[in-house]
């Protein structure tokens, strides 16, 4: 019998017996330690072998809550607020007018800068020139700053998919059971950005088209499975989505305006436009069957 579902993981009642036989067997535990126990008699590990301990204390306090189980205490109960989110102190680079044909630039560099230096250039960019500054994007994802003559020109952050999505979902074709097992095999856009300096024709769609060819193999040597489908939401009240059609991008629909947490059903942000993109030909026999 389920007695929870969380982010996409049915709990069942022996789920929940394994859950407490370890609380009374191993008392003493922090709630980490005891999340990796879990997650070792779950088997649950993401594709690389890590275990997934954060996303298991969240569930395992949801148990706690719903009166399934029964915690150790929290060890930091007396701990301070967190801090705000530090501001991301601006870039300074030169901004002289970039003004050139794609064959003018000279050679484009795309680096994947996930856990290196360069990896704040990227954040500080965004924060400065994307209209919605920059997130840290939750569970997997990538980063690539993209270089022409020694200077940045563009960046592009890649993050897991949203589990539901109504038009990328109808696209696709896939069951519910197969969406919820391989939504790992799809990534999100979750940010684009050209540096305003830079006004060279078609480059977007020229680095939309390079990173189709690149992104799977990339996140295979980060996390141990590929990407077989790529999407992203355009807001059309501010793009038109130019880019992606001229790189071949679909445009799937609209999204319903009511984000992952709605509990309303009633939209309460800018509905977006969802553009998709597969990055091989069977990606619908792919993604049903987890290949």
């Amino acid at each position: 019998m389920v007695v929870l579902r969380y982010r996409g993981r049915d709990v069942s009642s022996d789920d929940v017996d394994v859950v407490r036989d370890l609380i009374a067997s191993t008392p003493g535990l922090t709630r980490r330690a005891l999340s990796l126990k879990v997650c070792a008699a779950w088997g649950w590990t993401q594709a690389n072998g890590v275990p997934c301990d954060a996303v298991c204390r969240s569930l395992m306090l949801e148990l706690h809550r719903a009166g399934h189980i029964c915690l150790p205490p929290s060890r930091w109960i007396d701990r301070p607020p967190l801090p705000r989110r530090r501001a991301l102190e601006p870039v300074d680079l030169p901004q002289d007018p970039l003004v050139a044909t794609l064959r003018e630039i000279g050679p484009v560099e795309i680096r994947q800068v996930r856990r290196t230096q360069e990896e704040i250039l990227v954040h500080r960019l965004i924060e400065q020139h994307h209209y919605l500054r920059y997130t840290r994007p939750v569970g997997e994802h990538l980063e690539y700053l993209i270089t022409a003559r020694g200077q940045p020109i563009a960046c592009f952050v890649y993050s897991s998919a949203p589990r539901h999505l109504g038009p990328r979902d109808r696209f696709i074709g896939w069951s519910k059971a197969a969406r919820k097992a391989n939504i790992r095999l799809v990534a999100y856009q979750s940010r684009f950005l050209i540096c305003p300096w830079v006004h060279v024709p078609h480059l977007a769609s020229h680095l939309l088209g390079s990173m189709s060819r690149r992104l799977s193999a990339d996140w295979e040597r980060v996390y141990a499975h590929p990407i077989h489908f790529t999407e992203t939401f355009v807001d059309p009240s501010r793009y038109r989505g130019t880019c992606y059609r001229a790189a071949n991008w679909q445009y799937l629909g609209m999204t319903t305006g009511r984000g992952k947490d709605d509990q309303t059903n009633r939209p309460n942000r800018p509905l977006k436009q969802v553009f998709g993109y597969p990055l091989v030909r069977d990606f619908r026999r792919r993604l049903e069957r987890g290949l």
